[in-house]
């Protein structure tokens, strides 16, 4: 009975979080409104199609909450083991949630893991006041680094990527900034850690939660592990997904999907049409050449030979009229001193 009333009261608060959401226009198409395919190697764009066009990321903007972490990871800014509370805001979060409760805390990685694979909004939320404070001082941030990646078409009004309240505007992006930052995000080596998990369990006993990824890609698709999906209903289903094959990895991002089906089978086409069209790779360097070391030469005939002999004999007499050179010094040396010592003239 208590469970039914929590779920009855949970329900509720995560219904009401979207009472005063703001009216914004439609904007998902069929198959979709836009894609992009990338060599990740390279950043060579595979295949493209309306891809400069504004859409509604929705939860795929997590990406960005995402990689400002990790880059604090890897700055030596945070630790995975960082202990993160949950406020009032952040359990008050409706949508796609692991149902936060306030005063709980929760190690950094345990985060990451409820914001890559269950898509948590409560969790963006939480991180968000972690590292700034306040979601829209963490917004500040996202803007920023958006910026400096190029992100030329990106404008970030929340750190979950729903409906925009009333007074507020949406989320709104394009496929090719979107492959800029899941490039950014692929560059960190934890990243696919987190995005390539299909099932995991926060908490223990009997508040245990059940995290179930939102990507079926990731057992749909060989060597796909990554990166994420997103899905309202204004702006339709789309995903950055990543696959790995042979060593070579491309990204393939959809947006604005008419329905979660048609959006799986497109990114598993584009991510193949990506393998099937990366540029061959340069030839490998030639070996270097062995060194081989070359006998001895034989000597040449009487000529050579003699030529030997020859040498010698000059070294010989040489050596001969060197020796008797100091030979004749030292003798004349001696004479002299013999000479002092008798105190003998020579008369000549």
């Amino acid at each position: 009975m208590k469970r039914a009333l929590l779920t009855v009261l949970l329900f509720a608060l995560s219904t009401s979080a979207f009472a005063a959401r703001a009216p914004i226009k439609p904007i998902s198409n069929a198959p979709y409104t836009s894609a992009i395919v990338v060599d990740v190697a390279t950043g060579k764009v595979l295949f493209e199609e309306n891809a400069d066009v504004p859409v509604y990321p929705a939860s795929v903007i997590k990406l960005m909450d995402f990689l400002l972490i990790l880059e604090r990871l890897d700055a030596g800014k945070a630790k995975l083991t960082d202990w993160v509370r949950v406020t009032p805001e952040a359990a008050r979060m409706g949508g796609s949630q692991v149902y936060l409760a306030e005063g709980e805390t929760f190690s950094l990685d345990d985060m990451l893991y409820a914001l890559s694979i269950k898509s948590a909004n409560d969790v963006a939320v939480a991180l968000a006041i972690h590292f700034a404070f306040t979601p829209d001082a963490f917004i500040k941030l996202m803007n920023k680094r958006a910026a400096e990646l190029g992100m030329t078409s990106t404008r970030f009004t929340s750190v979950h990527g729903l409906p925009p309240d009333v007074g507020r505007e949406p989320d709104i992006s394009t496929a090719r900034d979107i492959a800029t930052l899941s490039l950014a995000v692929l560059k960190h080596k934890d990243a696919l850690r987190y995005t390539s998990e299909k099932l995991r369990y926060l908490r223990e006993g009997e508040k245990k939660f059940e995290m179930r990824t939102h990507n079926r890609l990731l057992s749909e698709f060989p060597g796909c592990d990554g990166l994420k999906t997103g899905y309202f209903r204004a702006g339709g289903y789309s995903i950055a997904a990543t696959a790995v094959r042979d060593g070579r990895r491309v990204v393939a991002v959809v947006m604005g999907c008419t329905g979660r089906p048609t959006r799986d089978t497109k990114a598993k086409e584009l991510l193949s049409h990506g393998f099937l069209n990366l540029p061959a790779l340069p030839p490998p360097p030639p070996p270097e050449p062995e060194v081989v070391e070359e006998p001895a030469k034989k000597s040449g005939g009487f000529l050579a030979g003699l030529k030997k002999v020859l040498v010698f004999i000059g070294k010989c007499l040489l050596a001969l009229i060197l020796l008797v050179l100091v030979g004749g010094a030292i003798a004349v040396v001696s004479y002299r001193r013999r000479q002092r010592k008798d105190n003998w003239k020579y008369d000549m």
